[in-house]
């Protein structure tokens, strides 16, 4: 990816020195109320993920596990960003308050684990992540964690729990494009130097390319009408399109780009109890709820099928 979210979370955490804790407490009738668990989007409380959070039982905290360690700390450690849209933001007048699709999901495990989202986010640079890992400085990375092979001789990856790539916008009154299929003979908006300048050839040989040399310029390219759609990172997308309303999101990403849960190496315990937890989220609902409350609020499509855990080569 090219100027993708994940570079943009270097900056962040140069700045950002200290943790954030995010330490809630689970209300008696088993509803768990989280800081920005309404703000995520203006559905009912039927919507959010952590209506019906699972808890694991107690047999599952195996002795002198992760697990372990972690509930008796009482609190999650996760290496996560704060700047960005839709994965994990914070309110920035509410430093407490951080939301989107990473971050729900690293509530629920924290709740999966100790029963409470108590959540401390040490906001990582790209190149560090493999580092606050192996040294233990964080329990968890959950930051558009791209699996690969030569990471996963570092670390270990949960997951896959998400599968990214590229995607297409287009204007927000615009129904003719619901999907790649759909460009083939329009004009289209590509970012320069990224993945999709040779992609767009492959997937629509009758388009016309058009190459912006920033991901604004290509946005505003777009809302003016000079193509008709505009090819570039998922969650990229989604994060222009919840700062600009004018555009959407329609389909699913056509490439594959999967996302894991990075952990320190060798802990086959704890990838497993995760791999688990993320299989039962899925199957409960709390995993689409999540995508739809953050991602899903930016495009057209429905509930995408979550990658199939274990799917690709270092998961």
């Amino acid at each position: 990816m090219i100027r993708s979210i994940t570079r943009r979370k270097a900056t962040a955490a140069g700045v950002l020195l200290a943790a954030v804790t995010l330490a809630v407490t689970g209300c008696s009738s088993g509803t768990t109320s989280l800081p920005g668990s309404s703000s995520s989007s203006s559905s009912s409380s039927a919507d959010s993920p952590f209506a019906d959070a699972p808890v694991a039982k107690a047999d599952l905290i195996l002795p002198g596990s992760t697990m372990e360690k972690i509930k008796k700390r009482g609190k999650l450690i996760v290496a996560e960003a704060l700047d960005a849209p839709l994965l994990s933001q914070q309110d920035p007048t509410n430093p407490d308050q951080v939301t989107g699709f990473d971050a729900d999901l690293a509530k629920l495990l924290a709740t999966y684990i100790l029963g409470k989202p108590n959540v401390e986010i040490v906001p990582p640079a790209s190149e560090t992540r493999e580092a606050m890992l192996q040294n233990g400085t964080v329990d968890v990375v959950f930051n558009t964690y791209t699996i690969t092979e030569e990471r996963a001789t570092q670390i270990d990856f949960a997951g896959p729990y998400f599968e990214s790539g590229l995607a297409v916008a287009v204007k927000s009154d615009n129904t003719s494009i619901k999907s790649v299929k759909d460009i083939d003979g329009k004009n289209v908006i590509v970012g320069a130097n990224t993945p999709a300048v040779t992609e767009v050839p492959k997937v629509a040989p009758k388009a016309k390319v058009t190459a912006f040399a920033t991901d604004p310029a290509a946005v505003q390219a777009l809302i003016q009408g000079r193509g008709e759609a505009y090819l570039q990172d998922y969650t990229l997308l989604a994060s222009d399109a919840a700062s600009e309303k004018q555009i959407k999101v329609v389909g699913e990403p056509f490439t594959k780009e999967p996302y894991g849960i990075g952990l320190q190496h060798g802990d086959s315990d704890f990838k497993s109890f995760i791999n688990d937890w993320l299989k039962t989220i899925q199957k409960g609902g709390q995993w689409g709820k999540a995508w739809k409350t953050t991602l899903g609020t930016v495009t057209d499509s429905a509930i995408p099928t979550p990658p199939e855990i274990g799917s690709v080569p270092g998961s």
